[in-house]
């Protein structure tokens, strides 16, 4: 064994653990190196042979055309995302605090049926959800996409929250009910203050997969109102491929989740050890 300074023996076996673990990251993060190099590039130094190169030069001419393209498709998502979060998040916690504490006759065969709805995946449902989008006036609209989101993230959220509250002692609500609190005092007055890391993960959780979903920006949307991941795909070319400009609108589009998760990231595991996601 080795040892530390203060004498402790410490073991050569996680000596090991962490230099697999540092270069299991390493390995990771290469594509991230690559993307930042060659957005960093002007377009005449990029080239496969040149791919692992720094930059002779800094070049910031691939995210102005980057930012220049993507702009207005980037604050489509942060009009999207914002309220879509909140929307299913806020939903969300009043079903799971109805389905964990105030349980009614068929209530676990209701919240199985909401389960279910994680398990249905998006191809299924396009067409119908397109006719009906169509028939409410929101196809080919942000405000229809915001409801698609909420209405497919309730699942989730639900069951989140469920197992979250079913956590919190019911002495707690029992305390309300005898000061004369109702059904949403009690949410508003308890349960909403005890639940702040469970809103943290649901709001990471939402927040991540609004923003990078695909599918549905591309086919309930037109060009004009496109988030920014359906324009990321059309920074590309027909004929020639700028890939300074492709990897500088790729981290662009990539910040925001980027920035989420390192001011909650803490909090994001605070709330999964709480016993949020927990079955």
């Amino acid at each position: 064994m080795m040892r530390r300074s203060h004498g402790r023996p410490f073991p050569v076996g996680r000596w090991l653990i962490y230099g697999f673990l540092t270069f299991m990251a390493g390995l990771f993060l290469l594509p991230v190196y690559v993307m930042g190099v060659t957005s960093l590039k002007p377009f005449a130094e990029v080239s496969l042979d040149a791919m692992w190169k720094l930059p002779s030069s800094i070049s910031l001419e691939g995210y102005a055309r980057a930012w220049s393209k993507l702009a207005p498709h980037f604050w489509n998502s942060v009009a999207l995302v914002i309220p879509a979060t909140l929307l299913s998040a806020a939903l969300g916690s009043l079903n799971g605090y109805i389905f964990s504490k105030w349980r009614f006759p068929g209530s676990e065969t209701l919240f199985t049926a909401f389960l279910f709805g994680m398990f249905i995946p998006y191809q299924s449902i396009l067409i119908p959800l397109i006719q009906f989008l169509q028939r409410i006036g929101l196809y080919n609209s942000i405000p229809g996409l915001i409801l698609v989101h909420v209405v497919y993230g309730l699942p989730i959220t639900t069951l989140i929250f469920r197992n979250f509250y079913a956590g919190i002692p019911d002495e707690l609500l029992e305390a309300a009910r005898i000061d004369g609190a109702g059904l949403l005092r009690t949410y508003a007055s308890v349960m909403v203050p005890l639940s702040i890391p469970a809103f943290v993960v649901v709001a990471v959780w939402q927040f991540t997969n609004i923003w990078n979903e695909f599918l549905f920006a591309v086919t309930l949307t037109t060009p004009r109102s496109q988030p920014v991941m359906v324009a990321l795909q059309n920074l590309s070319g027909s004929q020639i491929v700028q890939w300074n400009v492709q990897m500088a609108g790729a981290l662009i589009a990539a910040l925001p989740t980027l920035l989420v998760y390192l001011v909650l990231g803490k909090y994001f595991i605070r709330g999964l050890l709480a016993g949020s996601v927990k079955g």
